[in-house]
């Protein structure tokens, strides 16, 4: 008999910790290789974690709503193997798992840089990682959590103790914090520690998880860029008709739909080469220019939240890869069944308000990249149409483009003329391209 150590594996560039969400299994249940344990939330993704083999839960060593971070050991499973052959050959490289052990009791909030505070210095609040993770949901920054007094082993902040902090009205919460160092939800100018409450009429319902994430995401969105959005009605008559024409032979040859999606990213991420300072980051004083064009397309869920895989150098694509990616993103975004690196690494986003009938919108930036494209409903409108030396009326297919960017690092003559490039490669589509 042997005991294997399932730890969290890595699970993207930059993704140190995930959260515990749900186990599918319970201690002395026999699990079979291959079988889901266990389901973690990072910032962008939920994903399931399979048995490298076969046994016996022994523990579940980290519960549901704990943080455990990449590396630690988050369960025991007892095989039935010699202790040198517990593991299966193959197993850690298959999937990503490399047994450790990293017991890890308490976290602290910062990572501490000294031992004992200097005079004048707060030393670190010491918290458990449910406790970390409830203080991040509720918006209560590190400075406002030294402001807790904990009840717990040597002056340990509990569960109960920020139920009682909250239930209290949050004295400690600071009135504004422009730009708080690690609060994801700084309060803005005019907002009150007072939580609305609801009418006996009203119907309360939670925030998920996710809900959290994407609210404190867009706060702090705003917090930080200052967004500015341009708009275009585009002329798209062309390409509409060249769509109609050829989607039934597109969909025989590439089974993938020709949707309107991959026309526009075809054209944005050709307006993406021809104006290289959208492509990019904002770091400090610095501005990073990204070579790759990465495009994300925000996907509504059934559940009415919002996930942005990405298509990674998108310029590189044919239209049909392009339209395979994009139902197959799509499909597995709905189905919750995305990799964690396939919602990270964009550079921009693309978002089509106009499947709900929507003329146009004002997104948000997803950060950290600087701008982000709307596509509106595609409406057919008399249109004023210059024919030889003459100009009439006719009834066009028309698309209003709305393009939000970051006043930081993209001025206006920079943003409108990225935006105009991407309607002339729309308006202008090749009709007799082959499919």
């Amino acid at each position: 008999m042997a005991r294997f150590e399932l730890v969290l594996p890595a699970m993207g560039e930059g993704i140190i910790e995930a959260a515990i969400t749900r186990w599918f299994v319970s201690n002395g249940q026999h699990v079979l290789p291959d079988q889901p344990l266990v389901e973690v939330a990072t910032d962008k993704v939920d994903s399931e974690i399979p048995s490298p083999v076969e046994g016996t839960v022994v523990r579940l060593v980290y519960q549901e709503g704990e943080i455990p971070r990449v590396g630690e050991v988050i369960a025991l499973i007892e095989t039935a193997q010699a202790e040198e052959d517990s593991l299966p050959s193959g197993a850690q490289a298959d999937h990503g798992i490399k047994p450790a052990r990293l017991p890890l009791e308490m976290i602290s909030v910062r990572e501490k840089r000294h031992h004992n505070p200097q005079p004048g210095q707060t030393e670190d609040v010491q918290v458990s990682p449910l406790v970390r993770m409830l203080a991040k949901q509720r918006g209560i920054s590190l400075t406002e959590l030294r402001t807790v007094k904990g009840s717990g082993l040597e002056g340990r902040i509990t569960k109960e103790d920020i139920n009682r902090y909250i239930q209290a009205g949050r004295p400690g919460a600071p009135s504004f914090e422009p730009g708080a160092a690690g609060d994801e939800m700084s309060q803005t100018p005019g907002q009150t520690t007072e939580d609305p409450v609801a009418e006996p009429e009203d119907e309360v319902i939670e925030m998920g998880r996710l809900r959290k994430l994407i609210a404190g995401h867009m706060v702090r969105s705003k917090r930080i860029a200052p967004h500015v959005t341009s708009f275009l009605e585009a002329d798209i008559t062309p390409l509409v008709a060249w769509r109609e024409k050829h989607k039934e032979e597109f969909y025989q040859r590439e089974q993938a739909k020709l949707t309107f999606t991959p026309l526009f990213l075809e054209a944005v991420a050709l307006a993406l080469k021809d104006f290289p300072l959208i492509n990019v980051t904002e770091s400090g004083a610095q501005i990073i220019i990204r070579k790759n064009i990465n495009i994300g397309i925000a996907t509504a869920l059934p559940d009415g939240n919002l996930i942005v895989p990405v298509i990674r150098n998108t310029d590189r694509e044919s239209l049909g890869s392009l339209a395979r990616k994009v139902t197959d993103l799509a499909e597995r975004a709905r189905n919750n069944s995305l990799l964690p690196a396939e919602i990270k690494g964009g550079t921009f986003t693309i978002t089509n308000i106009g499947q709900y009938n929507n003329l146009t919108g004002t997104p948000i930036i997803n950060q950290p990249e600087s701008a982000i494209l709307a596509v509106g409903t595609i409406t057919k409108k008399p249109w004023a149409v210059k024919t030889g030396t003459e100009i009439g009326l006719a009834v066009r297919d028309i698309t209003m483009l709305s393009l939000t960017y970051d006043h930081r690092v993209i001025d206006g003559a920079l943003g409108g003329s990225f935006l105009s490039r991407i309607a002339w490669y729309l308006e202008n589509f090749d009709t007799g391209r082959m499919v």
